[in-house]
């Protein structure tokens, strides 16, 4: 495009100034929440402030692609005659770059997040990434699956470009600001009011569309500004060697479908849930701060008599992947492998051995549950009412997640999930 627009477009403007406030808001964000993350006190903040972050990341980089799209099918304002030629060729280098920046820092934190590895700890942390809370992004294709030190390379390599980047665009942003206020104070030729319609646009010439090869050198600096900074950041975040064998490859064989048995009745009473009146909830802490979600969908068989416990019996089967917290970020994680892993192990298996009687309306089953390929064995207290054929149960237990595998490389030490998670049954049945 040879010639130039007095001013950029209303879209134009619209974009620069959005994705301008995402990027002033991002740099510090990032900065604080990068060390507010390992303080006991600011964890549960940090990790909001980590998905916020996150999310407004993905943000730039749409609304940059957008703005990528519309700067290349309409005019864009001429440089003043009066400028210099390096003036220019900085000026047009430094619109390279942010371009490049814009791009670039979104990229190299998805894949960081993708990577599955935190090197804040410098070891496994599988977190899901949500837009707002709104639906979950997908990570980026194979990483994942790659082995555990391919991973946790990539992850060190990928956090070190980012934030070295992310110094490139303060030093990016006070050249532009800078440059925008000289032109404004001290050339007075209007250049600012190209982005700020309300203010005075100057009449003065524009200089002439520089030569293709002359724009081509323009771009290739400014690019390769971001790249020297992507791979110096990278070069520089080299992870140091894992001591005593940590991080060692986690076996991820792919697991055999499930296949439910069939389940015998039990001669007592058969039971007839209103899946409707009846919860399975469950409860704990994540990075501070409580947590309570239940399961969508199960269904249960039950056939249980007061006077014949010998003959009763329950058999309950969850569908893992119906877990929901309210957070698109936890739920998302709980569908990963190391967590519920709803993929290979759609179903979690809950199934009684015995009844004991307790007193008066109390009760006590004991039985197994499986989740997963892990099976333990549980004590389920409750109590059992029953009132013109209509029961009501009310149960609760505790579970240690560590003895089902759930969480185990990103978290084994619970310093992220608690350990022991609550499990409450609210049953509402017909004879």
């Amino acid at each position: 495009m040879s010639a130039s627009a007095s001013r950029y477009t209303p879209v134009a403007i619209a974009l620069h100034w959005a994705i301008a406030v995402a990027i002033f808001a991002m740099i510090p964000m990032g900065w604080w929440m990068s060390e507010a993350i390992n303080e006991t006190g600011q964890q549960a903040l940090a990790y909001r402030v980590f998905q916020i972050h996150k999310s407004v990341g993905f943000l730039i980089l749409a609304l940059t692609a957008l703005r990528l799209a519309w700067r290349l099918t309409h005019r864009t304002p001429g440089m003043p005659a009066e400028m210099k030629t390096w003036e220019t060729f900085a000026a047009r280098a430094t619109h390279a770059a942010f371009y490049g920046l814009m791009l670039a820092l979104p990229l190299t934190g998805w894949l960081y997040v993708s990577t599955g590895w935190a090197v804040a700890t410098d070891a496994p942390l599988a977190v899901a990434t949500s837009w707002f809370g709104l639906f979950t992004v997908p990570h980026l294709p194979f990483i994942g699956e790659a082995a555990a030190g391919l991973r946790r390379a990539v992850a060190y390599q990928a956090m070190g470009a980012h934030g070295l980047m992310a110094w490139g665009a303060v030093v990016l942003i006070a050249l532009h600001v800078g440059a925008a206020l000289k032109h404004q104070f001290i050339n007075r030729d209007g250049v600012l009011a190209h982005m700020i319609p309300v203010l005075k646009h100057g009449e003065g010439r524009t200089a002439p569309e520089p030569k293709p090869l002359l724009r081509r050198t323009e771009r290739l600096a400014g690019l390769g500004f971001i790249a020297a900074l992507a791979v110096a950041g990278g070069i520089a975040a080299k992870p140091a060697p894992l001591a005593n064998g940590a991080g060692a490859e986690a076996h991820a064989a792919a697991a055999p479908a499930q296949a439910e048995a069939v389940v015998a009745p039990g001669t007592a009473t058969a039971w007839t849930i209103d899946q409707a009146a009846s919860t399975i909830e469950f409860t704990g802490t994540h990075a501070g701060k409580a947590f309570k979600g239940r399961f969508e969908q199960w269904e249960g068989q039950v056939w249980f008599d007061p006077a014949d416990l010998a003959g009763s019996k329950a058999v309950v089967l969850v569908k893992t992947g119906t877990a929901r917290t309210g957070d698109a970020t936890q739920e998302g994680s709980l569908t990963g492998a190391e967590w519920l892993d709803p993929t290979a192990y759609p179903t979690a298996r809950f199934e009684t051995t015995s009844f004991k009687v307790l007193g008066g309306n109390r009760y006590e089953a004991t039985g197994t549950l499986r989740i997963k390929a892990t099976t333990v064995p549980v004590v389920l207290p409750f109590t059992f009412d029953e009132a013109n054929g209509v029961a009501t149960v009310a149960g609760k237990l505790e579970l240690d997640r560590t003895a089902l595998d759930l969480g185990m490389m990103s978290d084994a030490g619970g310093d992220w999930v608690s350990k022991a998670i609550g499990v409450e049954i609210k049953v509402t049945a017909k004879r």
